[in-house]
């Protein structure tokens, strides 16, 4: 029988268990083949858990650690018990290959590739040094039922998301009373915004009637002009033929008194 293409050490999740807080633990993927393995993180419950890195090249010899963190959960399982399951899926790929490289239908069975799949369980532990969880008004309080089949029963596997640190702390540090806040100012800077919204709409309104009033204005001004312009041609035509007139009467007086002489 060949060996599998990666040791998984351990084959347990193991979270320490706190109200409101996260937890995280790491497992260590070992390549002792001579070949580079792609390995990717499948979950049964991709919103409680976030995995770094979910994907990867593993060269030959070579290790890789992965880390999953347990989201902050705010009531505790029935009896400290979790159905969540991971899947860890491995298979062998060209050398050189990089993370880069990975794509979907590296892990896909349909292409006829040789995948090597791997199961893990969640484990739920009280926190050192301190009493197990104690019971809500005589009883655990209970979290809502998921809808989360068992590996053996054909489960629906989801890539568990990337989350960086900073979001990962911004997660674990938001409370109800912070959101309430963020939400008032997030509603304040929209009333904000459509208050200056309005105002820069009377102005427009406002700049396009001073525009067409100036536009009128300007249109009674060259009719203005072009009228006083027909009056004073009509002046200097009536004017020119009396003024001839009387430059002629005056010339013929001139010439009679002469001839008279």
């Amino acid at each position: 029988m060949a060996p599998e293409l990666l040791e998984i050490e351990p084959r347990e999740l193991k979270f320490t268990f706190e109200l409101k807080k996260q937890s995280s633990c790491s497992v260590q993927l070992v390549n002792n083949t001579n070949s580079y393995v792609a390995f990717k993180i499948k979950t049964t419950s991709p919103k409680r858990y976030c995995v770094r890195p979910n994907t990867g090249v593993i060269l030959p010899g070579s290790t890789c650690d992965f880390t999953v963190t347990m989201q902050a959960q705010r009531v505790a399982p029935v009896d400290m018990q979790l159905r969540d399951k991971f899947l860890v899926q491995s298979t062998v790929v060209p050398y050189g290959t990089t993370d880069e490289g990975i794509v979907p239908s590296l892990f896909s069975k349909e292409t006829g590739r040789h995948i090597e799949e791997s199961k893990l369980r969640v484990v739920l532990v009280s926190p050192p040094h301190s009493p197990e969880l104690q019971p809500i008004n005589g009883a655990l309080k209970q979290e809502p039922a998921y809808d989360i089949p068992l590996l053996n029963e054909t489960p629906v596997l989801r890539e568990t998301p990337v989350l960086s640190n900073q979001e990962l702390s911004r997660d674990e540090n938001l409370h109800p009373s912070h959101v309430s806040k963020e939400a008032d100012d997030l509603k304040q800077k929209l009333s904000n915004l459509e208050v200056k919204l309005l105002e820069a709409e009377k102005t427009m309104s406002k700049l396009r009637e001073e525009k067409n009033t100036a536009i009128q204005e300007k249109e009674k001004l060259q009719h203005e002009i072009a009228l006083l312009t027909k009056k004073c041609a009509a002046r200097v035509q009536v004017g020119f033929p009396f003024l001839f007139v009387v430059f002629i009467a005056l010339v013929g007086m001139a010439l009679g008194y002469h001839l008279h002489r």
